[in-house]
């Protein structure tokens, strides 16, 4: 496991033009709003306030870049499903982040967040579609599983992966309260941003 030593916030991208293209690894994180994305980024970079929560689901409206150990991003993408917004909006953001998932050059694997608790949605299941259709690497990040006993974690994961129709061996339970499975997600990172 490699620690996360420095990270810090680069930017937020609104339109196709500023997507980052470059050669520097990125990883992405996308998931249904209020699934605990903000949660997973801080706990994993260890710093408190990295990207911001809110109880308000739906806050991240932008593309997010993190800088991580000088040598790899963290790219927060909108999250998705969360309909008070507008459906204008919503549009829009579904333009920006199917844009960034196909045009970013250095992009390793998408990190795709579906809360334990709850069976994956429909919009889950047509995110893994397009990640399939343009094989876009990925793996399912299975969040708060502190809300369930430890005992159900393992049938959540594989209710999770049936659902999605995806190995088991792809979905990494994960806790930001608890950090359980903090450091198999950091080795999963270190392994591909080498």
């Amino acid at each position: 496991m490699k620690l996360i030593t420095s990270a810090k916030f680069l930017l937020s991208v609104a339109e196709e033009k500023n997507i980052i293209k470059d050669d520097v690894p990125e990883i992405a994180f996308v998931g249904r709003s209020n699934v605990g994305k903000s949660s997973l980024i801080n706990s994993l970079c260890a710093v408190k306030n990295l990207a911001k929560t809110s109880s308000m689901p739906g806050l991240t409206k932008y593309i997010n870049y993190f800088l991580i150990n000088e040598s790899f991003r963290i790219v927060d993408l909108p999250g998705y499903g969360y309909a008070q917004t507008g459906q204008k909006h919503i549009a829009n953001w579904a333009g920006l982040m199917e844009k960034y998932l196909l045009s970013s050059n250095s992009l390793r694997s998408v990190f795709v967040l579906v809360d334990c608790r709850h069976e994956p949605s429909e919009l889950d299941k047509m995110m893994l579609d397009f990640l399939n259709s343009y094989q876009i690497p990925y793996i399912i990040v299975a969040t708060k599983v502190d809300k369930l006993a430890k005992s159900k974690v393992s049938q959540a994961c594989s209710q999770i992966a049936k659902a999605l129709n995806v190995r088991k061996e792809i979905i990494y339970p994960f806790s930001s309260q608890t950090l359980f499975g903090k450091e198999q997600l950091l080795d999963y990172i270190d392994g591909i941003t080498k």
